[in-house]
């Protein structure tokens, strides 16, 4: 697997987390993750690794709810936007809007404007999987502002126990992009 392949498919693992409760089999898989290397990023991912195999599936969900649903509003908003701007669908939308077109990158209708943390981290997927050659400027304006103190947040939520380990990973994973991407992208 290239390392492109490998990045991408952490963005779509966290995209995946992300945009709705997982579903039993993801983590059946999660649980049956090989995870290599001893870095930081390797340790959290054991520790997600060892979460799912432990997790109940409804508790999951529940979790899921109380951190991103909520009954008006959950604990954290994981929108661009609001991390940004202390609102929903401003500027940060806009601009991101205009330089997803000029990309190429079309909106799936999913119900969630394009600033979605899980939204962002697919475009990233696309980007890294194809090697564009505007996966760090689209990174470093899009996601470097904001993203790994939404996914510090998460780690630290009063209602996460399962996402506290998703929130580890994507921390350790956008610093290592925000390193990589700084001086590669």
């Amino acid at each position: 697997m290239t390392d492109a392949q490998a990045r991408a498919d952490l963005y779509l693992l966290l995209a995946a987390l992300l945009r709705e409760p997982p579903e039993p089999v993801l983590l059946e898989t999660l649980g049956a993750l090989e995870v290599h290397g001893d870095d930081e990023l390797a340790e959290a991912l054991r520790a997600l690794q060892a979460a799912a195999t432990a997790a109940d599936p409804e508790a999951v969900v529940d979790e899921f709810h109380t951190l991103f649903i909520g009954v008006t509003q959950g604990e954290l908003l994981p929108y661009a936007s609001w991390y940004r701007r202390g609102f929903l669908h401003e500027t940060p939308l806009v601009e991101l809007r205009r330089d997803l077109a000029r990309l190429g990158v079309c909106r799936i209708g999913t119900g969630e404007p394009e600033d979605h943390a899980a939204a962002l981290c697919e475009a990233m997927a696309l980007l890294a999987v194809e090697d564009h050659p505007g996966q760090g400027d689209f990174f470093r304006r899009h996601l470097a502002p904001w993203i790994g103190r939404f996914f510090r947040d998460l780690a630290r939520a009063g209602g996460a126990d399962f996402y506290r380990r998703v929130g580890a990973v994507g921390e350790r994973f956008m610093g290592r992009e925000a390193r990589c991407l700084g001086r590669c992208g």
